[in-house]
C-alpha cells in the first residue's frame, strides 16, 4: 500500500493511493485505521512528507561504487547521526541554502519507516518491525561540519530532509535502485546491495543501542555521485517502486537590519 499525507484547501489529510484516486483514512497508520469514504484526485491535492517522523537517524558513507569494493569486515561502530524533525519537507518543497554559503549537497537515499517498538532485535527479525519505505534526501552543508568530525550542524538546517512522495509498505528493499537526477541529468544510480552496512545489520545494531519506535525514520546512506548544488537547481531523488521526490534549491533570504534613528 502507498500511504500519503496531503493538503486540500489548507486542510491536512492522510490517505492511501490507489490506481485512480486517493482514499482518505483516519486513525493511526501504524496500528488501527479505517477508510472514511472520502476520495480525492491527485490533481486537487498538494502532497506533504508522508509522515511526521518521531525521530530521524542517518548513516554516513554507506555505499561503495561496485561489489568488489565491499569490505571483508564491517565497521565495529557504524557512523550514525541524528537529524531534527524540523528539517523535514515534502515533495516540491523548497530546499533553502543557508546564509553565508552558496552550495549544499544532495544525497538520495532509501528511508526506512519503523512501524512498532523495537529493542534488541536480531537481524533475522528486523523486517517484522518495518512499516514501509520512502525516498529521502539527506541534504548536507559540509561547510558547517566541525573540524573534529561533528556533523550535526551541517545536517540540521530547516528543509534539509525532504521525504516522499509516499510510504510504500510492499517493497523488497534488497532489490531496488537508489537514483538521483540533477536538472535532468542522472548523478546517482546504485543498487542497495552496494551498502557497506546492510539494512538488517543497520536496524539490529540501532535496536541494541536505543529503542526504536513507530514513526522513526532511518536514512540508509547515499550512493556514490552526490554533488554540491546551488540556487535554482532541481533535484529528483527516485526509487522506481516508491516514486520521485522532487525539490528545488533556493538561497536564503537575507536578514534585513532595521536601523533605529
Amino acid at each position: 500500500m502507498k500511504f500519503t499525507r496531503f493538503k486540500v484547501n489548507a486542510e491536512t489529510y492522510t490517505g492511501v493511493i490507489t490506481d485512480s484516486e486517493i482514499r482518505e483514512i483516519k486513525g493511526n497508520i501504524f496500528d488501527d485505521w479505517e477508510y472514511t469514504g472520502k476520495t480525492f484526485s491527485e490533481s486537487e491535492v498538494t502532497f506533504l512528507a508522508p509522515l511526521e517522523p518521531n525521530q530521524i537517524i542517518g548513516i554516513g558513507a554507506n555505499y561503495v561504487s561496485k561489489i568488489e569494493e565491499l569490505p571483508g569486515e564491517l565497521p565495529e561502530i557504524p557512523v550514525f547521526f541524528f537529524k531534527p524533525t524540523s528539517s523535514v519537507i515534502g515533495p516540491e518543497g523548497t530546499i533553502v541554502i543557508p546564509n553565508g554559503i552558496e552550495q549544499v549537497k544532495f544525497e538520495s537515499e532509501l528511508a526506512i519507516v519503523i512501524g512498532k517498538e523495537a529493542k534488541n532485535v536480531p537481524e533475522s527479525e528486523v523486517l517484522d518491525y518495518v512499516f514501509g519505505y520512502t525516498v529521502g534526501n539527506d541534504v548536507t552543508a559540509p561547510q558547517f561540519f566541525h573540524q573534529d568530525g561533528h556533523w550535526t550542524i551541517g545536517k540540521s538546517f530547516d528543509t534539509f530532509t525532504p521525504l516522499g512522495p509516499v510510504i510504500e509498505t510492499e517493497l523488497n528493499p534488497f532489490t531496488v535502485d537508489v537514483e538521483a537526477s540533477l536538472n535532468g541529468v542522472e548523478k546517482q544510480n546504485s543498487a542497495t546491495e552496494l551498502m557497506i552496512i546492510p539494512i538488517r545489520r543497520m536496524i539490529s545494531y540501532l535496536t541494541n543501542v536505543m529503542t526504536l519506535k513507530p514513526g522513526d525514520v532511518i536514512l540508509t546512506g547515499s550512493p556514490v555521485g552526490a554533488e554540491l548544488v546551488g540556487a535554482g537547481d532541481v533535484i529528483e531523488c527516485k526509487i522506481n517502486e516508491i516514486g520521485v521526490l522532487r525539490n528545488t534549491f533556493a538561497a536564503a533570504k537575507k536578514n534585513v537590519e532595521v536601523l533605529q534613528g
